[in-house]
C-alpha cells in the first residue's frame, strides 16, 4: 500500500473523521451539558461552573471546534456587555441518543475500565 492509498484511506475513515470532532472529554462534557440543561440553552459562565477543572482558554476552543461541526450553536445578542449563548444544533440533538448510551455503559462498567 502506498502513502497516498493510506491517507485516502485514513481520511474516509468514520470512525477517525466523526469522532476526531467530540471525542475529546471536554467536548462531550459539553454537549453532556447542553443536553441536560433545562432550556436546552447555556452561557458561557454556566458552562465553566460545572467544568471547574477546564481551563478559561479551553472551554472556549471547545466551543469553537464544537460550533465548526455543526453541533452546537453560539448566538450573539446585540447587547452591552454581548450576551453570547450556546445550544444544540439538530445534528448535535441527533447525537444525544448515542451519548446517553456511552455515558450508561460508563456508568455500568465503571469499575471494570476505570483501573489505577
Amino acid at each position: 500500500m502506498i502513502m497516498a492509498d493510506i491517507k485516502a484511506e485514513y481520511l474516509a475513515c468514520p470512525i477517525r473523521q466523526v469522532i476526531s470532532r467530540f471525542g475529546d472529554k471536554w467536548s462531550l462534557l459539553v454537549l453532556f451539558l447542553l443536553n441536560r440543561s433545562d432550556t436546552g440553552v447555556l452561557r458561557f459562565n454556566e458552562m465553566r461552573r460545572f467544568m471547574t477543572d477546564c481551563s478559561q482558554k479551553m472551554l472556549s476552543q471547545t466551543l469553537k471546534n464544537l460550533e465548526q461541526s455543526h453541533l452546537v450553536h453560539r448566538e450573539v445578542f446585540p447587547e452591552v456587555p454581548p450576551r453570547v449563548e450556546y445550544s444544540l444544533t439538530e445534528t448535535g440533538r441527533s447525537l444525544m441518543p448515542a451519548l446517553s448510551a456511552l455515558i450508561e455503559w460508563g456508568k455500568e462498567h465503571f469499575d471494570e475500565v476505570v483501573t489505577d
